[in-house]
């Protein structure tokens, strides 16, 4: 009933968002006569704040089309690698007219990011993708909308999780693939590699987990502590949802996107205001870069995905309130994960000093659950100042965090000689 009413709503709004949007031309257009009217200024930035609070974010596209990589600009052509229901495996395919420069792309090492599957698109790691792609060859797991997948195509849990990140790392090539992983697959991605380990397959040359909830006891945050204060059968009955009948996905339970959307905003509501009110004294002063900016990044920020609910509640069972990870209790499809089991395989763990989603000493635990990995082939690294998105997207991530990535993959990459980076230090 609840995502019902939320259609209901957007449909009724639909209407006063496109007159909204007609008004803010009406008034700020340059051609228009009425931008000469006196306060045409204050009616276009209001007209345009209403029209994108009331408006619909769908998925925003990569629109990554050339990066500058070997010394120089290449094109870029985003391919599907692999389909599969509830996540297509896309790369980013890198061409040039220099046979030099193709040359030696052709021996960069081949990067698998695994995006969140936790309520935004994998767009939201646009500016991850972007760098990477300078020296490596880059692969990212983009995540279906649940309610675009049709009931036929099954039920998809975090056990299936676990299996689709295997599938994905064969496909790019276990012997020189690289998994770098953001946020909530970081507890899923060490499960996959741990079950190739144990059962003797190759393993990835490389594994960087960023800011994920590998031990949620450590330094628990407003997210671990929702999760922790309340039985799992809460959030059945309140936040697990039917797909309304206009959807592809009409009958499947999900964790609506915009019941996920309204947490994030209500972590931090009065930032959300003052960076609306700054967008409207932006476009009133015609402060038009950045307001700009308030346009790019709420665009990508509002845009939401339904999540599927097997997904949705074995996440929070088993990484928030059960801790079968770190425990070394939690079994897929009948295997128990054994992060020890790694020996081949490089780790690399990065925190965001003032991470308020996952807390210090989160992520850092992989080390003390990846004891078969040697001293010299772990290392961990915290970023000060920095927060959760701050460690994978926007300036500090390019000049701070990226080039110790680079340089980790380099040091572990399998067609690379050179070998060692380890300990743990601050940046």
């Amino acid at each position: 009933m609840l995502y019902l009413m939320h259609e209901w709503q957007r449909s009724m709004l639909s209407p006063l968002s496109y007159w909204a949007e007609a008004g803010a031309k009406m008034f700020g257009d340059i051609a228009s006569p009425f931008a000469r009217v006196p306060g045409a200024e204050r009616a276009a930035a209001g007209y345009e704040l209403m029209y994108r609070l009331g408006k619909a974010y769908e998925k925003p596209e990569f629109d990554i089309h050339s990066v500058h990589a070997h010394g120089h600009d290449v094109a870029i052509v985003e391919q599907v690698a692999m389909a599969k229901p509830f996540c297509t495996l896309k790369r980013f395919k890198r061409f040039s007219d220099d046979q030099a420069t193709v040359d030696k792309m052709k021996n960069d090492p081949a990067v698998l990011v695994v995006a969140p599957l936790s309520g935004h698109h994998s767009t939201l790691l646009r500016d991850t993708v972007r760098t990477l792609l300078r020296d490596h060859k880059v692969y990212i797991t983009d995540w279906v909308d649940a309610r675009m997948i049709p009931l036929d195509q099954g039920s998809f849990s975090l056990a299936d999780y676990v299996s689709y990140i295997e599938e994905f790392i064969r496909h790019v090539g276990v012997h020189r693939a690289h998994v770098v992983s953001v946020c909530q697959p970081t507890v899923p991605v060490l499960a996959a590699v741990s079950l190739m380990a144990a059962r003797g397959e190759a393993t990835p040359a490389t594994l960087t987990l960023m800011g994920g909830p590998i031990d949620t006891r450590k330094s628990p945050t407003s997210v671990d502590n929702l999760a922790t204060t309340r039985p799992l059968s809460w959030f059945r009955n309140q936040l697990i949802h039917k797909v309304p009948y206009q959807y592809p996905g009409a009958g499947r339970e999900v964790y609506p996107g915009f019941l996920q959307h309204a947490g994030f905003i209500a972590m931090n509501p009065s930032r959300h205001v003052m960076s609306h009110w700054d967008f409207y004294e932006n476009l009133r002063k015609g402060d038009l870069d950045d307001a700009d900016q308030h346009r790019k990044f709420y665009d990508e920020y509002n845009a939401v995905l339904d999540m599927p609910a097997e997904y949705y509640l074995d996440t929070i069972e088993t990484v928030f309130q059960e801790h079968r990870l770190p425990k070394g209790t939690w079994e897929v499809h009948g295997e128990l994960v054994q992060p020890a089991k790694i020996k081949d395989t490089a780790l690399l763990t990065i925190e965001g000093e003032l991470d308020d989603i996952s807390g210090l000493g989160q992520t850092e635990a992989a080390h003390g659950l990846c004891k078969g990995i040697a001293k010299k082939r772990r290392k961990h690294i915290t970023i000060e100042g920095a927060g959760h998105y701050g460690i994978f997207s926007g300036r500090r991530w390019r000049d701070v965090v990226y080039p110790d990535v680079r340089d980790f993959i380099k040091a572990f990459d399998r067609g690379n000689s050179n070998t060692g980076a380890q300990g743990t230090r601050k940046a």
